[in-house]
């Protein structure tokens, strides 16, 4: 609603919708660039994650502006997160990499990233940062979502740094 050409907006209800944040952090044996390419070769996430089939939309190399979209669900109760590329600096030999995406699907809004730098003993460590809103889901379900969210996301980066 407009009074004066102010836009007047209602105060956010615990009901409106979920949003959490989490990290997640692994230290894997890979090279940093081998552990990039498994975390950020985008096809490969629906491999891992139940139920989602993963579309780039603009074509490569992924880059700033990079496109993708993630199919979640089956037939009328699917949905889509469509992803853009806002970071995208890959490691070097010995210098971390970053890439951040943010979600821009109309059930699920956002933000993630990936971070791999170097670890101990020439490993790799992975920083996987994300928040999460839900336009559907009350805001008292924060803490289901979160729960839920580090589980899977979780099992889905464990299961791309393990497969070549």
């Amino acid at each position: 609603m407009t009074r004066g050409g102010t836009v007047h907006r209602a105060a956010r209800t615990p009901y409106d919708h979920c949003v959490v944040t989490f990290q997640l952090e692994r230290t894997v044996p890979l090279p940093l660039k081998e552990a990039w390419r498994r975390l950020t070769e985008w096809q490969r996430h629906g491999d891992v994650v139940p139920l989602t089939r993963v579309t780039v939309v603009t074509p490569p190399p992924t880059r700033e502006g990079t496109v993708f979209v993630a199919r979640t669900g089956r037939g009328p109760f699917a949905f889509d997160d469509r992803m853009e590329v806002t970071v995208w600096c890959p490691p070097t030999e010995d210098e971390p990499g970053l890439c951040r995406l943010e979600k821009r699907g109309r059930v699920v809004m956002g933000w993630a990233e990936i971070e791999v730098r170097p670890g101990p003993g020439g490993r790799a460590r992975v920083i996987w940062r994300e928040e999460l809103r839900v336009r559907l889901l009350p805001s008292p379900l924060d803490p289901l979502l979160r729960a839920a969210s580090r589980r899977m996301f979780g099992r889905a980066v464990n299961r791309l740094l393990r497969r070549p």
